[in-house]
């Protein structure tokens, strides 16, 4: 068993297939040495930008690409996560060109001390005396405001006196001003139980370690008592507190502080080639220094065990036979292959997130090379992906040739169904139809499927034209047997293959089988039928909304009294929308459909517009006045 490497990419082929996801790039030199290492939020960005022609790079810069002849990267779940990987491997590689984080500095942790009523504090130092150590922190900041949160909370003491039974016991000390001002209840002076003290302690180890519940609940307390004694600003203070605690999440996810050194290996195997994919990581005081990962040519049917146990063989030899003593693995290997070694499969921790960092890089180097074997040979991927698929559904032939069909109607009005095509995987466009239902009333899908099916195969038997490898139906089981008994009816069941898929977790369902069937998840077979099902959904939903909308819209003016509905059609064909109707003119609307049915139409959409008939004048005229004293 060997390395399957046929084709080596470049590094312009290699830039072009990153991931847009954080992680660390390495350059290296014709010589296989690294001579520089970075970060990035977006690896194909950042990476990307060193080979674009710009006058805004340095010399050194320009000096170093032209130096790359090969390009190796890590991928972790953040920016921070990024950010300490490249101090750690800076740190252990010294690159040449990298000329930043060479010094000592190292990251800061919080550390609990291993002494009488332990201390929590900052250090950048990890020194094996039984202390525990939480972090690395990538920003002092957060790390400073952890600290604040915990001694906020929590009443410890600050000070470096020995604080042992004995010396409490004689009287040596006495409490000073943090106990006056109640950032520390005294165990100095025998005022604090050590059994109160370490319960403080377990507390705050569960938040260091993201388990906030028990903090969590015990700040709602406070404030919630304080509030009811009506003190409010103590409860904002512990209401500022919970904010604080619900915003941390700084602990990186690649690094442990009680994994000195390590060995961790993944497998991945890929029956529809017969290759594997092993990754391994190197993890040296308790940080990731180095991950690569291997593809190997293994056959059909190979065991996991003698694969795995080949493989970490294999990869030990290019690390010069050099095992760390405690290696993690998703599966115990063959026996008596590694003496000295310690194999563990771990179930929770610090350990198993190592190993799913392992296993995501090995995913994510199997789609890096599916996705050079695409662009480099896309007849050799298709045939990949047939194959791949014809294994998971148990076909004769490989399903070239795929139409998957999708009902779509309102409580059974405007009924329609759609059919999607797909060739060697990907749609086919202009073999899409669609259907209006004729004969079935109300909302019956099992019918609307046994029609629709009909019709479709019936013709397609008639003209002589190709028929599908694979029919996907759109739903369970119902679905499934209305449109397979159609198959049997036209005498097509053992020519095509079909199977349901029902949306809720993704089941595939096969015909006269109860029992559904589960692809995986991942793989590329389910995701094929996945898009078959949203196309045809997509598809069948649109036609279903614009007949519903026409439909709406001719009813509106067939509601009008002496419009049929080919009057209807010439208004629309004219105006193309009912708000236009409504702004035209009689004689605009005449020119279309006549003067009669104009001036219908017209009073119609006006009759509440009509202005009132004009008012007579009423008022009467004044009489003359005689004055008073006239004859």
């Amino acid at each position: 068993m060997a390395e399957n490497e046929p084709h080596t990419p470049s590094v312009r082929e290699q830039v072009a297939l990153l991931p847009s996801t954080p992680g660390v790039y390495q350059f290296l030199n014709r010589a296989g040495e690294i001579i520089y290492v970075g970060k990035a939020k977006n690896l194909k960005k950042r990476v990307s930008s060193y080979f674009m022609e710009s006058r805004d790079h340095a010399p050194k810069i320009r000096v170093m690409v032209r130096q790359i002849a090969g390009l190796r990267h890590i991928d972790v779940p953040t920016e921070q996560d990024a950010l300490l990987l490249e101090n750690s491997l800076i740190k252990t590689l010294q690159p040449r060109y990298n000329t930043m984080l060479k010094d000592d500095k190292t990251y800061p942790w919080i550390v609990v001390r291993n002494e009488p009523f332990p201390r929590v504090m900052s250090t950048r130092r990890l020194v094996r005396d039984g202390s525990q150590y939480f972090g690395p922190y990538s920003s002092v900041t957060v790390q400073k405001n952890m600290l604040e949160l915990i001694h906020g909370i929590y009443q410890l003491r600050t000070c470096s006196l020995n604080l042992s039974p004995e010396a409490i016991a004689r009287g040596k000390y006495g409490v000073c001003l943090q106990y006056h001002i109640g950032n520390c209840k005294g165990p100095c002076a025998g005022r604090q139980s050590a059994e109160d003290y370490a319960a403080d302690i377990e507390r705050i180890k569960k938040t260091l370690r993201g388990d906030l519940r028990s903090t969590r609940e015990f700040l709602q307390r406070q404030m919630t008592e304080a509030a009811q004694e009506l003190n409010f600003e103590a409860a904002a203070h512990f209401k500022n507190r919970l904010a604080l605690l619900d915003n941390y999440g700084s602990k990186s996810v690649i690094v442990s502080a009680t994994l000195q050194r390590v060995d961790v290996f993944s497998l991945l195997a890929d029956e529809t080639d017969g290759t594997a994919y092993c990754n391994y990581v190197k993890v040296v005081d308790g940080t990731v220094v180095n991950s690569f990962t291997v593809q190997l040519s293994v056959g059909a049917g190979a065991d996991e065990k003698e694969v795995l146990s080949r493989a970490i063989s294999d990869i030990s030899e290019k690390i010069s036979g050099r095992l760390a003593r405690e290696v993690i693995v998703p599966l115990l290997p063959e026996e008596g292959l590694f003496e000295g070694v310690k194999f563990t499969v771990p179930v929770r921790g610090d350990r198993l997130k190592l190993l799913e960092f392992s296993q995501r890089s090995a995913r994510l180097y199997r789609l890096e090379k599916l996705k050079n074997l695409e662009i480099k040979n896309p007849e050799k991927h298709t045939d990949r992906l047939m194959e791949a698929m014809r294994k998971a559904l148990h076909m004769d032939v490989q399903p070239r040739h795929i139409e998957c069909f999708d009902n779509s109607n309102l409580q059974g009005t405007y009924p329609v169904a759609s059919c999607v095509v797909f060739r060697d995987g990907k749609p086919s466009r202009r073999e899409y139809r669609h259907f209006n239902v004729k004969t079935v009333v109300g909302p019956d899908d099992f019918a609307s499927m046994r029609e629709i099916v009909g019709r479709r195969y019936s013709r397609l038997l008639e003209e002589g034209a190709d028929l599908p490898d694979l029919i996907v139906v759109d739903g369970g089981k119902g679905q499934l047997s209305a449109a397979y008994g159609v198959l049997c009816e036209l005498g097509l069941e053992h020519r095509i293959a079909i199977v349901g898929l029902a949306k809720r977790i993704e089941e595939i369902f096969f015909p006269n089988d109860p029992m559904p069937y589960y692809l995986d998840r991942t793989g590329e077979p389910l995701k094929v039928i996945m898009h078959l099902r949203d196309e045809a959904h997509r598809f069948g939903i649109t036609f279903h909304r614009n007949k519903r909308s026409a439909g709406f819209v001719r009813t509106q003016l067939e509601e009008i009294e002496g419009v049929g509905n080919r009057t209807a059609d010439l208004l629309l064909r004219r105006f193309r929308s009912v708000a236009r109707i409504r702004k035209a003119s009689e004689e605009e609307l005449a020119e279309t459909v006549g003067a009669a049915k104009a001036r219908k139409v017209y009073a119609h959409f006006h009759q509440d517009a009509t202005p009132p008939p004009p008012q007579e004048d009423t008022e009467s005229p004044q009489p003359l006045s005689t004055p008073d004293d006239a004859v």
